[in-house]
């Protein structure tokens, strides 16, 4: 998700910090335990910027001697990362490819290494692994719908300011936010734009629907890569402007960051669904070493407030916990929520 907005201050030293650590390629060199590879799939967003601090402290936690990598966003750049891992002898590979259809071959050739692979954020299209640590992708799209149609009072027009449809999430997002609207809200416009996670042509696309549609009342960003542009555009043509004015553009984004936290508090933006960005690093890692003791799991419920669910014959995927959160922590056409000071929100342990 290639994103145009700043990564905010308070990750500055763990960007910082990161980058160096990842050069070595090794952040718990004090370990002992298991070698596992994790690949960064990139570092520049607050999502994954905060997913990055939070992968050796758990790795800590469990006892595992982490090898990183970053692979920018880049499928060829993860292919020969998962070869670096394979020649350090790891014991695991936690991924997350935004190309979830090219990333195939390369699960082919760590299953033949005998090398479990758990995806996080992204579910391959093909192939095996241990498990996909994710949330229900289907979910944001439906919790952003539900917001927005019962703001709008089923009525007007808004732009969804689409990932990338190669992406599992950018189709889910989307899929379900346009059955939603079909469905519940049929006198509700939607604009669908591609912006393959680019905020600057999220914000390019924005500034023209908003000039040939002047009366769009909602805009649903699938990720925080968007929201810089997004309130530029906004400011731009004077809508950025509270809640309680008329004249307001309700906005629902999908992460959870701390800037979007405090939007939301300060009125800018509406809602976000919360992407647990510390949940995903602590279990990519809790799989990985249950697949190196041998153990197994099945669909269910789990002790962490989850559950697993069976994709296809051989794929399990733990759909984590990511709730709606707004300002006043209200519920929207029976979708609970909870407000953005919950201390709760992995966001506001970082913000």
């Amino acid at each position: 998700m290639k994103s145009t907005n700043r990564t905010i201050a308070s990750f500055g030293a763990v960007a910082a910090l990161t980058a160096a650590l990842a050069a070595c390629g090794d952040t718990n060199a004090g370990s002992t335990g298991p070698v596992v590879g994790v690949d960064y799939p990139r570092s520049d967003t607050d999502f994954w910027n905060s997913y990055i601090k939070y992968s050796p402290q758990f790795a800590e936690e469990l006892g595992l001697d982490l090898k990183t990598t970053n692979s920018q966003n880049d499928v060829a750049k993860l292919t020969a990362n998962a070869q670096t891992f394979i020649s350090q002898g790891v014991k695991g590979v936690a991924m997350a490819p935004q190309d979830t259809a090219a990333i195939a071959p390369t699960l082919e050739q760590l299953e033949a290494k005998k090398i479990p692979v758990v995806t996080v954020d992204t579910r391959p299209d093909t192939g095996n692994v241990f498990m996909v640590v994710r949330a229900d992708n289907r979910a944001y799209g439906e919790k952003a719908c539900r917001f927005l149609g019962a703001k709008l009072g089923g009525t007007g027009k808004v732009v969804m300011l689409q990932g990338d449809l190669a992406s599992i999430n950018g189709r889910d997002r989307t899929e379900a936010f346009n059955d939603c609207m079909k469905a519940e809200y049929p006198g509700i416009t939607v604009f669908g734009e591609a912006t393959n996670w680019d905020g600057a042509v999220a914000a390019q696309k924005l500034q023209t629907d908003l000039t040939a549609h002047p009366d769009i009342k909602g805009v649903y960003m699938q990720s925080s890569f968007a929201l810089a542009g997004t309130l530029q555009v906004l400011a731009q043509k004077d809508l950025l402007v509270g809640p309680e004015d008329p004249k307001h553009v309700f906005v629902v984004s999908n992460d959870g960051i701390p800037e979007e936290l405090r939007n939301i508090a300060e009125g800018k933006i509406d809602a976000t669904v919360s992407q647990p960005a510390d949940l995903y690093a602590k279990y990519a890692l809790h799989y990985l070493k249950a697949a190196i003791d041998g153990k197994t799991f099945a669909p269910g419920k789990t002790d962490h407030d989850s559950t697993i669910i069976q994709v296809r014959e051989g794929l399990l995927e733990d759909q984590l916990s990511a709730p709606l959160v707004t300002a006043d922590g209200g519920t929207y056409d029976g979708v609970p929520s909870l407000k953005s000071d919950d201390q709760s929100l992995w966001g506001n342990k970082l913000g």
